[in-house]
């Protein structure tokens, strides 16, 4: 073993004893001592104000009592050092004194905990420091729909608490083309699933909000977390408060935002002819997709989706189904020019595999083509995709379903005027072999491109 690495096992070992050796209150203590935490500059103010206001009473009174007091102080400390040694006495009074400031911040920071946190674990240092780093994290616009957008969101809240989801509301299938077609509400389900992922109490919430009925008349199939948003439109008036007031009361991290109030419906023309009506029929349909648009034409963006777009530092496409998750987004041909304005990282994440009726056969570079033709602009400048391939237990399970995995056509991409990140992100369960994208990965890979990429553009 080398010299460096004798040194290296050495201080990690000291490492491990120091974390067992220090007692953990001390290092909840240093803990506020943590930059940024913006309690340490309030506490000195509240210092500085106590000593003001000593020094005004004692002017007011012409320090007749002051003096009397501090007279009185000195001869009682001048007894004290004649019985007891000034190096004994005064460490021992100056322990006394901190062991008091900080049993009394001690009660302090506890009561507070207990009246704001009755229920939580953590101590409340912790939650101000978490809060601090989300709220530090990049502006982030995240947009696209179904599983794959509420996997990414749930990766990205642990580093930004300035997340925006902008959610396709082209959705007219199960409980929530029920709802649209019986109530005339926009389709809350993949609204309803980014919700969930962003709530702090992420696991109860997404079982409740998931939670679908089994029995009761007109209930059977409709899911809580729809009725829920149904239901809130139905007292606010209006789609986007119901989503602002859901959000509010299930602790959001960030927000989520319809692409459109429009009640759009998708449409796709075929390679064979057809003509094809709503987004659950379109996959349906089995053909090759040629063009795709939807009715009415054009929908204007919900403002503030567009105001998130102009204030975001980083924007993410994807990942979701091709055409009936992603591309419903930027056929609202503002939030495609948007993006286009914007000169900060944009990143289309690639899906892992074909999706059958949608993009059967797809390499990477013809999902990247059918975004462009989509919205007549090149809005990313990079790609995700997955590194490593399905095992062949995954690969056989979904070739049943006649879907395979998408192939990365290198030179194609780089002529599309493409950077291509190549990373292992992908989540493989091992019984079912069922395929997803890793929240925790996929954010790390995306937030580490970011932040190389602002880098590059800092030195230069």
């Amino acid at each position: 073993m080398t010299t460096n690495s004798l040194i290296k096992q050495a201080m990690r070992n000291l490492r491990q004893e120091s974390r067992h050796f220090t007692p953990i209150w001390l290092g909840q203590w240093f803990k506020w001592l943590a930059p940024g935490l913006l309690v340490k500059r309030w506490m000195l103010i509240s210092a500085g104000g106590v000593l003001l206001v000593s020094l005004g009473l004692a002017i007011w009174v012409k320090l007749t009592p002051v003096f009397y007091l501090t007279q009185f102080a000195g001869d009682l400390l001048e007894a004290l050092t004649r019985i007891v040694p000034s190096y004994i006495s005064g460490p021992l009074v100056l322990a006394g004194g901190i062991l008091l400031i900080l049993w009394g911040q001690t009660r302090t920071f506890g009561a507070i905990t207990e009246v704001l946190m009755p229920d939580r674990n953590e101590e409340l240092v912790d939650v101000l420091l978490t809060a601090r780093r989300l709220n530090r994290g990049p502006r982030i616009v995240a947009i696209g729909g179904g599983t794959g957008l509420s996997t990414l969101l749930r990766g990205l809240k642990r580093s930004s608490g300035n997340i925006t989801a902008i959610v396709t509301v082209a959705d007219d299938g199960g409980s929530s083309g029920r709802l649209r077609r019986e109530i005339g509400v926009l389709p809350p389900g993949d609204i309803r699933n980014c919700i969930a992922a962003l709530a702090d109490e992420e696991k109860l919430l997404t079982e409740l909000f998931q939670y679908r009925f089994k029995a009761g008349d007109g209930l059977v199939g409709h899911s809580f977390g729809n009725l829920f948003l149904t239901v809130l439109s139905e007292i606010t008036g209006d789609f986007e408060k119901a989503i602002t007031a859901s959000s509010k009361v299930l602790a959001v991290r960030g927000q989520v935002l319809p692409a459109t109030l429009s009640d759009v419906k998708l449409w796709a023309e075929l390679a064979d002819g057809r003509r094809i009506e709503g987004e659950s029929s379109i996959t349906e349909a089995g053909g090759k997709i040629v063009r795709i648009g939807c009715t009415p034409p054009n929908p204007p963006a919900l403002p503030r989706a567009l105001e998130a777009i102009y204030n975001a530092e980083y924007i993410i496409i994807g990942p979701g189904s091709l055409y009936t998750s992603v591309i419903p987004n930027l056929l609202a041909p503002e939030i495609a020019e948007a993006i286009d304005q914007r000169q900060v990282p944009c990143v289309y994440v690639c899906n892992i595999m074909t999706q059958p009726g949608e993009t059967d056969g797809y390499s990477v570079a013809d999902h990247i083509r059918a975004i462009d033709a989509a919205c007549g602009k090149q809005l990313f400048d990079a790609v995700l995709v997955q590194k490593q391939c399905p095992s062949a237990k995954a690969l056989s399970r979904y070739a049943e379903e006649f879907s395979h995995p998408v192939i990365l056509d290198r030179e194609a991409v780089m002529q599309l005027g493409r950077r291509i990140i190549r990373a292992n992100v992908m989540d493989e369960d091992e019984e079912t072999g069922w395929l997803r994208h890793d929240p925790e990965r996929l954010a790390r890979v995306l937030l580490r491109w970011y932040g190389r990429v602002r880098g590059e553009r800092d030195e230069s």
